[in-house]
């Protein structure tokens, strides 16, 4: 095969592993790795401190740093379905529960366990039509480099005013995944056009105000960050502003017009919704045992938030209900075994009696 016939065949048989979008670019420095700085040394990364880390830095500068002899990077898109409506997941008799909500790409197993291997597969098939090994490294969230970077430049999409990846003919959710390759592939053309237009639906929708106007979050107020990467407590301001989100946030996703317009219910079986989500009952899960939610959980995205991470986040939840049927369970809750969640409780509860 010659080099475009391999790249080719490649992204073919990434399309046939699940990854709807395949695209390939250079090992050559990412174009957004000043603004990434910037964002680190602001502090908008909050205590996710592998983001700010001298080495991680300097890798995230240049592929060839983790790879020296990285020649290509193959980037690939799964999709996982969009957000649901409340109602189409009540039962018959429309639940009254009340209910939090968790982000959509997190209602199944968690893309962590089920996208390596798929990109194992990818580099098996490569080598094998190639004839020979090929050096590489496998990500998909987990690596010191600028995916979304890399993705636009591999004609992936663009990054939205969101931050999101979009793609114009898929919308926006999408799980990503990298090969660094020591192979020669020809490179695909980079979306160069901001399809954003004018449009600033996202920023509007965003209830902590978190988006800012250089395509960077304030982690710290975002509500991704605020129910999955801080470990401990919500700051009392932004509580009453996260609603019922209780693992991960779609505001910004569920508005776009790209989302709005291409947006399908087309995800692999392996992120098809759990029994009790996207949408978990608050009284239940605020009642559940570490065994419990160990094995509700298991191989679960929310296993990543820890039981008394997403314990607290249900307590917030609560007191944002305006469901005081939900006292009960909070004042079981203040009693908790851990601190963290009981302090949120407590807050919970004053929020239900004003």
């Amino acid at each position: 095969m010659t080099p475009a016939e391999l790249a080719q065949a490649l992204k073919e048989q990434a399309r046939q592993q699940g990854f709807t979008l395949a695209g390939i670019t250079s090992p050559d420095p990412p174009p957004h790795f000043e603004t990434y700085q910037n964002w680190v040394q602001a502090g908008h990364h909050g205590d996710m401190a592998y983001l700010g880390d001298e080495r991680a830095i300097e890798r995230r500068a240049d592929p060839r740093r983790i790879l020296p002899e990285c020649r290509s990077i193959l980037v690939v898109g799964m999709p996982y379905n969009p957000p649901p409506a409340l109602s189409k997941v009540e039962g018959p008799l429309n639940d009254p529960n009340p209910r939090g909500q968790v982000a959509a790409y997190a209602m199944g197993d968690d893309y962590h366990l089920v996208i390596p291997p798929r990109l194992e597969r990818l580099v098996a098939f490569l080598e094998e039509q190639a004839g020979h090994p090929i050096p590489h490294r496998i990500y998909t969230d987990t690596g010191p480099i600028l995916e979304r970077d890399l993705a636009q430049r591999a004609g992936l999409g663009w990054i939205g005013k969101n931050t999101c990846l979009i793609s114009p003919k898929h919308g926006s959710y999408f799980l990503l995944g990298e090969i660094l390759l020591g192979i020669d592939l020809p490179f695909d053309a980079p979306i160069a056009s901001d399809h954003c237009g004018t449009c600033t639906r996202c920023i509007e929708a965003c209830p902590t105000d978190c988006i800012r106007p250089d395509r960077t979050l304030d982690a710290r107020r975002c509500i991704s960050y605020l129910t999955i990467e801080n470990k401990g407590d919500i700051p009392a301001d932004l509580r009453p502003l996260m609603g019922e989100w209780v693992f991960g946030c779609d505001i910004c996703q569920m508005v776009c017009p790209w989302n709005m317009r291409f947006a399908r219910q087309s995800a692999d079986s392996a992120f098809a919704p759990r029994e009790g989500l996207p949408f978990p009952i608050l009284e239940e899960d605020l009642k559940l045992s570490p065994q419990e939610f160990n094995r509700k959980f298991k191989d679960s995205p929310l296993k990543r938030a820890k039981r008394r991470g997403y314990q607290r986040s249900l307590s917030v939840a609560a007191g944002n209900s305006g469901r005081r049927e939900l006292l009960s369970a909070l004042n079981q809750a203040k009693s908790h075994d851990e601190p963290l969640v009981a302090r949120h409780a407590e807050w919970a509860i004053h929020q239900l009696e004003k």
